[in-house]
């Protein structure tokens, strides 16, 4: 009698642990596990994303502002300023010497 309530206890025991364990590890694992790595990752995502995308957005942004900004400031200028210049030019100096030669003639 002895003999067989070993044998039957080691194997219920085993098999009975073996299922217990498996089904509570795989709950408990997936639960703590989902929860502790949406938290972490949730915490290091947002804080190394916030210092990566600034930096990174700092150092870009003003890159690409300032050679923006001087090629198109300075094709902008150049082409706006020639013609305002030649416009206003031609006008001005059309009416100024319009004046000019009309009271000259006088």
């Amino acid at each position: 009698l002895s003999i067989y309530l070993s044998i039957y206890l080691s194997i219920y025991l085993s098999i009975y642990l073996s299922i217990y364990l498996s089904i509570y590890l795989s709950i408990y694992l997936s639960i703590y596990l989902s929860i502790y790595l949406s938290i972490y990752l949730s915490i290091y995502l947002s804080i190394y994303l916030s210092i990566y995308l600034s930096i990174y957005l700092s150092i870009y942004l003003s890159i690409y502002l300032s050679i923006y900004l001087s090629i198109y400031l300075s094709i902008y200028l150049s082409i706006y300023l020639s013609i305002y210049l030649s416009i206003y030019l031609s006008i001005y100096l059309s009416i100024y010497l319009f004046t000019v030669f009309k009271f000259s003639d006088i």
